[in-house]
């Protein structure tokens, strides 16, 4: 061979080494891509485990609005994020006859969802709730409790807010993320 075919050689294989790389790349770009596409994969909850009681000299009480005919707080030691994107955590709501409501819920920022999962029994125990279906969250008065753990602690849009560290963090300097945004 003569030195024009070696270099007619040589760039003939260089561009088949080229377009062999670019084409592999490409296919390894359409994998990783088919890895992260969520459309048509559907939402799945994972199991969940029953809390232990709330330690009541923990909680953290958040505003619902001036007009709330009962308190409510949340036990810290129960707020959790899974990686399902639901935070889950206890909450606590009293009346003003001191009356207590203690309950193991989810919220959903992604779907803007709540679930009762379970009620706190006086014996510490748990009872499931009947109605453990997902729900939306509305500001109304029935659900404003939710709506305001929501807009002022938990999500930020449709994003969960950070780590379970964090919103307990946020939570117990009451520094609310709407109020953060709009200073």
């Amino acid at each position: 061979m003569n030195l024009n075919h070696l270099r007619h050689y040589g760039a003939t294989i260089a561009a088949a080494v080229t377009l062999l790389l670019a084409h592999t790349g490409a296919n390894a770009q359409a994998s990783f891509d088919e890895e992260f596409d969520d459309t048509g994969k559907t939402w799945q909850e994972i199991a969940i485990h029953l809390p232990k009681m709330p330690d009541m000299a923990n909680l953290l009480p958040f505003d619902v609005s001036a007009t709330a005919t009962q308190t409510f707080s949340v036990a810290p030691e129960s707020l959790s994020v899974g990686a399902d994107g639901v935070i889950r955590y206890v909450m606590v709501a009293r009346s003003s006859s001191g009356a207590l409501n203690i309950s193991y819920q989810g919220l959903r920022c992604a779907s803007l969802e709540k679930k009762l999962y379970a009620f706190g029994r006086a014996d510490g125990s748990w009872s499931r709730s009947r109605n453990d279906a997902w729900e939306p969250i509305s500001g109304n008065a029935a659900n404003r409790r939710h709506a305001a753990l929501a807009q002022d602690y938990f999500c930020s849009g449709n994003t969960v807010a950070g780590k379970a560290s964090e919103i307990v963090r946020r939570m117990k300097s009451g520094q609310s993320l709407t109020k953060q945004f709009s200073q």
